[in-house]
Formats: C-alpha cells, sequence, structure tokens
C-alpha cells in the first residue's frame, strides 16, 4: 500500500492509520479523531479516504439547515423591525412637530411648534424610510408580486420630488 504524502509532522504509522479506521468504525467524527490521535483533519480524512471509508454528514447537514433556518428567521425579525420603522418615519412626516434653531450673534435658541415638519425635513425622513425598506426587502425579498416593488417605487418618486420641490438642503 503507498504511503499517502501529508503536510510536515510526525510521520504515520501503520499503527496511527489502523487507530485512524477503528476510531471510524466506532462511528466517530472526524475532528474528534483527529483529537483523539493528536492528527491533522487532513491527515484523518487522507487515512479514511485511502481505506475508502467516509464520514456520515447527516449531523452536519442537519445542524446547517437548522443553523441557515435560525438565520432567516432572525433576518424576517430584522426585515419586520424595519419595515416598523419605515412606517413610522413616513407618519412622522405628517404629524405636529417643534422646529428650533440657533443662531444670531448671541446665539441665542428659538423654537416653535408646527402643524408638521418643514419639506427638507420630510425629505429627509422620506429618505430614511426609504432606506429602511429597500433593506427590509433585502433581508427577506418578497416571494410573489404582491406590490412592494411598487410600493418601494413609490417612495423613491415621492422623495425626488421632494428634493426638485425643495433642493439638497
Amino acid at each position: 500500500m503507498p504511503t499517502p504524502k501529508f503536510s510536515k509532522g510526525t510521520p504515520i504509522t501503520d499503527e496511527d492509520r489502523a487507530e485512524i479506521i477503528r476510531l471510524h468504525g466506532e462511528r466517530k467524527g472526524r475532528n474528534e479523531i483527529a483529537r483523539i490521535t493528536q492528527r491533522s483533519l487532513r491527515t484523518v480524512s487522507l487515512v479514511c479516504a485511502e481505506a475508502g471509508l467516509e464520514f456520515d454528514v447527516t449531523m452536519t447537514e442537519d445542524a446547517t439547515r437548522h443553523r441557515v433556518a435560525q438565520l432567516a428567521e432572525r433576518r424576517a425579525i430584522l426585515a419586520e423591525a424595519l419595515q416598523s420603522d419605515a412606517e413610522r418615519l413616513t407618519e412622522a412626516m405628517w404629524q405636529p412637530g417643534k422646529v428650533y434653531s440657533f443662531g444670531g450673534r448671541d446665539n441665542t435658541y428659538s423654537e416653535r411648534d408646527v402643524d408638521e415638519p418643514p419639506a427638507a425635513d420630510k425629505r429627509n425622513l422620506m429618505a430614511a424610510a426609504n432606506v429602511a425598506i429597500e433593506k427590509s426587502l433585502k433581508l427577506v425579498p418578497p416571494r410573489d408580486d404582491d406590490g412592494t416593488e411598487q410600493v418601494g417605487s413609490l417612495l423613491t418618486s415621492l422623495y425626488d420630488k421632494l428634493r426638485d420641490r425643495h433642493g439638497d438642503g
């Protein structure tokens, strides 16, 4: 049997090979065999491949599927939070508020109540809502044409019109 080419380190012996194969027969995983025999994962893989042995990856596949599902759930939760943020931001465009300024030679503060935010503030609210919606849709893309693309397009259009009408500042 030809000796496989292993990386630098202690040469592998027939006893090492036998131990790796024995541990594989006990249904131990690659990582556990490597830890027990103090050999690299690559060495364990090469010895097992040379002997025609494979590792059961069912548990790894199940764990991977579970982790992917967990991440999908977390993305959905974050997307929902971003959607809620966008809704609050667009509602704020039409709510009473307070405008204030600092200025003058004495750097005085002044404020006044308004029925709704000034145009520049509305534009900023709309831009922030647009970003939240776009990020939400990237986290959890719609499964079918449920109108969300049109909503995003509408928000972009509204933002552009506000910017055109009132400028950038």
